[in-house]
């Protein structure tokens, strides 16, 4: 029996990702999967991206490590600053991060992606329609064919969260260092047998853990870090900045590139 951490969205905040890595690696556990956004919105992306190439057995793209990478994007987004802090080597590493993780638990087809099986850049909600949820276990071109998971985790939307129909689960592992459902740090934690394909004991928990939000605020500003104050009301209140987190700017904007409107 393995316990296996699924960590997401810490955006640079070094507090909180330290807060849990200490509580996973007090548990015991030393398999941890994460599910991107590494860098963008705090201060210290670099240093997380060393820490994750480090610790996770494997961690894949998301919205804002794309956008970072790419480079192209509104001013608000301040991508130079963040790009300038990772260097050339960080950068291509968030470039070519892979989209999908797919492994067996105790008989379960899992699946990890940073949003949703379209790519990216598609959000997917707590609250989201009954087909949408069906459809993040279908394949497509972004996940690839290497099975039919039956059970499915994600990013992006800052939610923890878990449902389960006809032997189908869907859970969202919440944000390390930027959640917009309550202001701590959440990540969740998977137990099974790894790499199993018979059927067997499986659970699944929600953690959630406080931590130094002041910090986080402090060392943002010590950085020089643009637009210091919304990242700070974003972690004191688990709001993004004053709007749903369905406006996410990163979303808005790469829709609008893909479609040919507008740059990220």
């Amino acid at each position: 029996m393995e316990k296996i951490a699924v960590i997401s969205d810490i955006h640079g905040n070094i507090p909180a990702l330290e807060t849990v890595l200490n509580d996973i690696k007090e548990r015991g556990i030393k398999r941890i999967f994460c599910l991107g956004d590494l860098a963008g919105k705090g201060p210290h992306g670099e240093k997380v991206v060393d820490i994750c190439r480090e610790r996770c057995a494997g961690v894949v793209l998301g919205n804002w490590d794309f956008a970072v990478a790419d480079g192209n994007g509104p001013t608000f987004l301040n991508l130079p600053w963040h790009r300038q802090r990772l260097g050339t080597d960080r950068l291509e590493y968030l470039k070519n991060l892979p989209h999908a993780i797919d492994f067996f638990l105790s008989g379960r087809k899992v699946r990890l992606f940073h949003a949703s099986q379209i790519g990216v850049f598609h959000r997917v909600h707590m609250r989201g329609t009954h087909e949408d949820h069906e459809a993040m276990f279908t394949n497509t071109d972004f996940t690839g064919s290497h099975f039919i998971p039956d059970t499915v985790g994600y990013g992006d939307i800052h939610h923890a969260y878990y449902k389960n129909w006809k032997g189908k689960t869907l859970f969202n592992a919440g944000s390390v260092g930027n959640a917009l459902d309550e202001p701590t740090a959440a990540y969740v934690i998977l137990e099974g047998n790894y790499g199993d394909k018979t059927p067997g004991y499986f659970s699944l928990q929600i953690i959630r853990f406080p931590y130094d939000k002041e910090l986080s605020i402090r060392q943002a500003r010590d950085e020089g870090m643009p637009d210091v104050e919304s990242y700070a009301a974003e972690l004191r209140t688990a709001v993004y900045r004053g709007l749903p987190a369905s406006e996410d700017p990163t979303l808005t904007a790469a829709r609008k590139r893909e479609s040919g409107q507008a740059q990220v």
